[in-house]
């Protein structure tokens, strides 16, 4: 099967557009696409799906649920539990597995809080 060369036929939606206006078309249309996944994930994760990200993410399997309880408590559940650790342990500049032990101990939960205030 041969294919017409209509490139220039389908490109004349663009064809006027700068280099950095495509760029910016790029991720205008990217954030179109992926917008709504995270959504979806934002809005139908589950304690059970936090706690295996967790789990995956070398957090002892005692410390997940400590975890996923501390983060439904303060309204973080929506960014995920496993961002959670992250972002703590990157703010602290910590390993992964530091930050969990310390939030399940009960430690850092303001600061996660506050990292996460505004929507980020």
């Amino acid at each position: 099967m041969r294919r017409d060369n209509d490139f220039e036929q389908r490109r004349q939606h663009i064809a006027h557009l700068t280099d950095q206006e495509l760029y910016d078309r790029f991720w205008e249309l990217t954030a179109q696409v992926v917008d709504p996944l995270l959504e979806l994930g934002r809005k139908n994760t589950t304690p059970s799906v936090e706690r295996a990200v967790l789990l995956r993410m070398g957090v002892s399997s005692l410390d997940t649920q400590k975890i996923v309880e501390g983060c439904m408590d303060r309204g973080l559940m929506g960014h995920g539990a496993g961002h959670v650790v992250y972002k703590v342990s990157q703010d602290k500049g910590i390993s992964i597995r530091e930050a969990s032990i310390k939030l399940a101990e009960g430690e850092y939960w303001d600061d996660a809080v506050a990292l996460f205030k505004g929507g980020k």
